[in-house]
């Protein structure tokens, strides 16, 4: 498979896990502000890198799931980004179309960087994607912190875009193997 066909069905499955969430819990996340998203990625990310290092978990949930959970987490920040959080839900259609949308800029932005890294990500481990997942979340949190002014640098919607690549690097790896 390329990397696009791989990529579209990563889509699939986050976006079925998306689906289902949404079914049972609703929008309920629209009242997260992007603050409180970016450190539900951060759970997720440190999880990974738990597990990672002790080798074992606890919980059900394993290192993949976690990884869809960060790149459905993004894409409602992303989401928040645009609406900002709101005590009202949000309509499923209109939901599902925001989050289509994003992920696909999420994947247009991977292959434009996929065409000037020649595929890099292919060589890297899966726990440098973790690792980068927390780097980017470290500089999330302080453009949040500096009230998402930067002087020089991209700004959080930039670094929820890189997670979730990362994220779906990650989950090709698991899902496809090296």
């Amino acid at each position: 498979m390329t990397t696009n066909e791989q990529y579209d069905s990563i889509i699939k499955i986050c976006t079925d896990i998306y689906t289902k969430k949404m079914k049972d819990y609703g929008t309920a996340w629209r009242i997260l502000r992007p603050t409180s998203l970016t450190d539900q990625i951060y759970i997720k990310a440190q999880r990974i890198r738990s597990i990672e290092e002790k080798g074992m978990s606890k919980i059900e949930d394993d290192i993949r799931s976690e990884f869809i959970g960060i790149v459905n987490y993004c894409i409602m920040g992303i989401i928040q980004l645009e609406l900002g959080p709101s005590d009202e839900a949000l309509d499923h259609d209109k939901a599902l179309e925001l989050y289509t949308r994003y992920f696909q800029e999420a994947k247009s932005l991977m292959e434009k960087k996929n065409h000037d890294y020649d595929e890099a990500w292919r060589s890297m481990r899966v726990s440098s994607y973790t690792d980068l997942i927390l780097m980017k979340i470290n500089r999330t949190k302080q453009i949040e912190d500096n009230k998402g002014k930067t002087i020089i640098s991209e700004g959080i919607d930039a670094n929820y875009y890189d997670m979730i690549n990362y994220s779906v690097f990650g989950l090709i790896k698991l899902e496809f193997g090296e």
